[in-house]
């Protein structure tokens, strides 16, 4: 891996973090009013989608889904089921509340389809280029998920003198 010039200074145009964070606020932008003309906010979205693919689940695993912290999601289940859309009761492990579609949460999947498509469109990028970039930001997401080791501290430094 290479070493960061020191001599050069850090320019916004040259971080990841920021091409990355800019590219989602623009597919966020692009979803936020097609999603409210159907009742969800972006956030919603994303849980209507784990229980539409992965059925009912505990708000754990939704979380785990997502890739977030169940404090996280559950004031997003709270306001999907005031507006009906979702249910909440206990599973086989009645230590655990289990999310579930409610018969009008579930023919909302129709109207995200099309949401998504029309995003997709927006785009302006083919299904295989959409599926390339998935590909590689889920890979640099592995990536960076992986633990990361400690510094390591070159000979003859840190010693005591």
């Amino acid at each position: 891996m290479g070493k960061l010039d020191e001599g050069a200074g850090l320019r916004l145009d040259d971080q990841l973090c920021f091409a990355v964070y800019a590219a989602a606020n623009a597919i966020v932008r692009s979803y936020r009013p097609r999603l409210a003309a159907i009742g969800l906010t972006y956030p919603q979205y994303l849980v209507m989608l784990t229980l539409w693919q992965d059925g009912d689940a505990p708000v754990g695993r939704v979380a785990a889904r997502l890739e977030l912290d169940s404090h996280a999601v559950s004031p997003l289940v709270d306001r999907l089921e005031a507006a009906g859309l979702v249910s909440r009761g206990q599973g086989d492990d009645r230590r655990q509340v289990v999310v579930r579609l409610t018969a009008a949460g579930r023919p909302l999947e129709a109207e995200a389809a099309r949401v998504q498509s029309a995003v997709q469109c927006d785009t302006g990028l083919s299904p295989t280029e959409l599926a390339t970039l998935r590909g590689e930001l889920r890979a640099l997401a592995g990536r960076l998920a992986a633990p990361v080791p400690p510094p390591t501290t070159p000979p003859g430094e840190g010693e005591p003198s």
